[in-house]
């Protein structure tokens, strides 16, 4: 079991912090989905598409951005999960040295 342990407490400790921003990402990933305006400026858009008669483009263009919201949010759970069993095995290890 304790070959599995690959990461000390501190980097797990570091990567369940960083693991803990998924929980806003899919927040963001609900607004890119309903076309919120508050968020335009991080849609990547050229001039081209605003000429365009519809806002079909545009509309693409959020729900593809949505869609990499919840990509992130998979791969961070993934990282958490990791970081989590992570700090099971050192736990494991301590006990077993002490």
């Amino acid at each position: 079991m304790a070959s599995l342990l690959c990461c000390g407490p501190k980097l797990v400790a570091c990567g369940i912090v960083l693991s803990a921003w998924g929980v806003i990402i899919p927040v963001l990933g609900i607004f890119f989905s309903v076309h919120s305006a508050m968020l335009i400026e991080d849609i990547p858009f050229t001039e081209s598409d605003f000429t365009e008669s519809s806002p079909q483009k545009i509309y693409e263009l959020y729900e593809q951005v949505s869609c990499n919201c919840f990509i992130a949010v998979g791969l961070y759970l993934l990282f958490g999960s990791f970081s989590f069993c992570q700090v099971r095995l050192n736990k494991c290890k301590q006990y077993m040295v002490s």
